[in-house]
């Protein structure tokens, strides 16, 4: 099973990633997948879930989970058995239990031995930072308004080697000894 974010990148199971990106991007992703009706899906959202209502649930094997606290959500985790474990990031469950982010973080990366393990979040914050130190894999997905990317892309034309020509920039940087790969979105590029 795959959940492709856009075009060349793709989730595969067996792994732990941790994902920024706008809420569209997530939310097509899961909508236009349709391998998630074969197989068990957790969502766990917080306090508040900024996605949860545009994904269309129409499989029987989507299930919901909230967790209010840091200790509530290691005990979903270490309870779940499912394909994909999507976790929405709420930095709230960590007021007053930041002792809890080492043995969650520990928790998603064992799940992600046989599952596929998406960690979520719209903006990094510090919670997120410290519970990605032991995904295998982190991506960056950024927008640019319409605007703005008409701008960069006649700007960029003028000043292109021509080995640039074909195909979209991407940018590879080291974050805590983890990849992060930092994508544009179809039509976009990156500065």
């Amino acid at each position: 099973m795959l959940i492709e974010l856009q075009k060349g990148v793709a989730l595969q199971p067996g792994t732990f990633y941790a994902v920024l990106a706008p809420e569209e991007v997530i939310i097509s992703a899961i909508n236009n997948n349709q391998d998630i009706q074969r197989y068990l899906f957790l969502f766990v959202g917080g306090n508040y879930s900024r996605i949860l209502s545009g994904i269309h649930r129409t499989a029987t094997n989507f299930e919901i989970r909230r967790a209010f606290t840091a200790h509530q959500l290691f005990t979903i985790l270490k309870e779940a058995s499912h394909t994909v474990v999507f976790i929405e990031h709420d930095s709230s469950m960590y007021d007053g239990a930041w002792e809890m982010i080492m043995p969650i973080s520990e928790a998603l990366k064992e799940i992600g031995r046989e599952s596929m393990v998406i960690l979520f979040s719209v903006t990094p914050d510090r919670a997120f930072s410290a519970l990605i130190q032991k995904a295998d894999r982190v991506y960056s997905l950024s927008s640019v308004d319409n605007s703005q990317q008409r701008r960069v892309s006649r700007s960029s034309r003028s000043h292109t080697q021509p080995w640039q020509q074909h195909s979209p920039q991407k940018t590879l940087d080291i974050f805590s000894g983890k990849e992060i790969v930092n994508t544009p979105l179809p039509g976009q590029t990156l500065s």
